[in-house]
């Protein structure tokens, strides 16, 4: 279950991977390890994990823009 969760947590820099550039996949991976990092207790990691997702939520969507069809 916790392996999951870690999993969970980390979903924003694997999703940035699908973006173009580095600077996404650096934030993503400094949202994720934060969050790992502060879930130690219930509640305190959902913060950088709304971020993270949020960045690579936005840089998805630019690649797909900015992608001739």
């Amino acid at each position: 279950m916790a392996d999951a969760f870690h999993l969970l947590l980390g979903l924003p820099f694997l999703l940035s991977f699908g973006t173009r550039g580095v600077t996404p996949k650096v934030l993503c991976f400094l949202t994720s390890v934060l969050a790992i990092l502060l879930s130690v207790e219930p509640y305190r990691s959902v913060l950088p994990w709304a971020i993270g997702m949020t960045i690579a939520t936005v840089a998805l969507i630019e690649r797909f823009r900015h992608t001739p069809a």
